[in-house]
């Protein structure tokens, strides 16, 4: 059975984070989506919100987990016996730092192997960050995210469309 781990903040979890798990669930016959608990970061929503936006975007991948992990991704790695990691390339400057942590993973954990998907056009100018952002300043984010996602948000500043 091949196994991969799909890790990142998610904060919060948009269109071009589905589209990688849905295609990585094509792939693999499991795909966790490995929710980073990273205190050091601020983020709009708790880890306990971005894994239950997450398993409701992907509620329709049967072959799917959601769990969220704190420390080493190698670690974790490990104890969901997983030797893959898959992460998404919006641009060449995702290249620079998704190879060195693929040099740093394979240096720590040998036995991993880390798997990169090319995002979908139509997603690559889309992050998290840049939700946050427009969303801050009264954008619409509707197109960008679930329709979950959209929703806390929208429940978080009412006022926002």
């Amino acid at each position: 059975m091949s196994r991969a781990v799909y890790p990142g903040s998610f904060d919060p979890f948009t269109n071009g984070h589905l589209d990688i798990t849905e295609r990585g669930a094509s792939i693999f016959d499991e795909l966790i989506v490995a929710v980073l608990v990273n205190d050091s970061k601020r983020a709009m929503f708790s880890v306990n919100e971005r894994c239950m936006m997450a398993r409701e975007a992907a509620v329709h991948l049967p072959n799917v987990k959601v769990m969220s992990f704190e420390g080493l991704l190698v670690d974790f790695m490990r104890q969901e016996q997983s030797r893959v990691i898959l992460r998404g390339l919006r641009a060449i400057s995702d290249f620079e730092y998704e190879f060195q942590l693929a040099q740093m993973n394979k240096q720590l954990a040998p036995e991993t192997e880390t798997f990169f998907l090319v995002t979908d056009a139509k997603y690559s100018y889309l992050s998290s960050r840049s939700v946050k952002e427009v969303f801050k300043f009264g954008g619409s984010i509707k197109d960008f995210v679930p329709p979950g996602v959209f929703r806390r948000m929208r429940e978080r500043i009412p006022q926002r469309q």
